[in-house]
């Protein structure tokens, strides 16, 4: 019985210890995304414009059933229009219960980061990103930002 015991606290501190991510791009910047919050990464498709929503809300999508709004990040965080590509993602994520779809300009990898390796935001920036970005990855020459999925959805 002690060894099972064990087993679980080595498996809860492995959870803490190391965090997915998927590492997306928006212009030359790097954000991670926690995994734990995707439920799908969808190739663009049709989206139906919805009147009367904040601006970058771009509309809603039909997903397998689901009527998903997709959130444009780029405006969100006060970043230039979105440029449609072949590489441009919806990344479907969960928070809640609710379902959002986010633009993403490119989806480039997961990234496994561990506890020493992310540096929390610590102090409020004065510009929009800062207070959606939880922590900075550091990986060898790369720093990705850190969304906080939970804070861009609430807002």
């Amino acid at each position: 019985m002690e060894n099972k015991e064990k087993q679980v606290i080595d498996s809860e501190a492995a959870d803490q210890i190391l965090k997915q991510y998927i590492v997306v791009r928006f212009n030359k910047e790097q954000f991670g995304i926690s995994i734990n919050y995707i439920q799908n990464i969808v190739r663009m498709t049709s989206i139906t414009r919805v009147p009367n929503v904040p601006d970058y809300i771009k509309g809603v999508i039909n997903l397998r059933g689901e009527i998903i709004p997709i959130m444009s990040l780029r405006i969100k965080l006060d970043l230039e229009p979105d440029e449609i590509t072949n590489q441009t993602r919806i990344i479907i994520v969960n928070v809640d219960d609710k379902l959002v779809g986010l633009f993403v300009d490119e989806v480039m990898e997961v990234l496994i980061l561990e506890d020493e390796q992310i540096e929390k935001q610590t102090k409020e920036g004065t510009d929009k990103k800062s207070k959606y970005i939880s922590g900075v990855g550091k990986l060898e020459d790369r720093l990705i930002s850190l969304f906080n999925v939970e804070q861009i959805i609430a807002d």
